[in-house]
């Protein structure tokens, strides 16, 4: 008997099935365009995530893919509804172009998120070199809703016979 009651108490219930980080937060862009950035001027982008589920979300990791970035991001609960943010730190000590990832990890989820930050690096005595690093936010764009054509001329119709 006592056997039986111990294997009853080994079994697990069975858990609430793992969401997808898409159905729990919505990024307001996946990548952000950091243009061109002075060497040896580290330059900070801020993804913002937004709780569209219905319990508290809490960013367990951000992890930059490699060393050249540091990752920081909001630690408490993100209530439902409200917005939280996510910062990637280049160092911008490589010249050239450099695309940067971080993994992004909910609680509760097996899934990661990827966002991305790109751009160029390029001396600070460059002339293309801006006078102070900035980032452009890029959104998805929509193209406007296509314009109807209005006929001025009515159409001449011929009798039917």
């Amino acid at each position: 008997a006592l056997l039986l009651s111990c294997g009853l108490f080994a079994q697990e219930t069975p858990a609430a099935p793992k969401k997808k980080p898409d159905e729990v937060g919505k990024f307001k862009m996946d990548t952000i365009e950091m243009n061109k950035v002075k060497q040896d001027n580290p330059t900070t982008a801020v993804f913002e995530v937004t709780n569209i589920g219905s319990e508290p979300l809490i960013i367990e990791q951000a992890n930059p893919t490699c060393g050249c970035t540091i990752g920081d991001f909001t630690k408490e609960p993100i209530n439902p509804g409200k917005t939280g943010f996510i910062k990637a730190t280049y160092n911008a000590k490589n010249l050239g172009v450099f695309v940067k990832t971080l993994r992004v990890k909910f609680a509760g989820n097996y899934d990661e998120k990827f966002i991305v930050i790109k751009g160029e690096v390029v001396k600070a005595d460059d002339p293309a070199a801006p006078a102070e690093n900035t980032i452009e936010l890029k959104t998805e764009k929509t193209a406007p809703p296509a314009k109807e054509k209005k006929v001025s001329k009515k159409a001449k119709t011929k009798p039917s016979k």
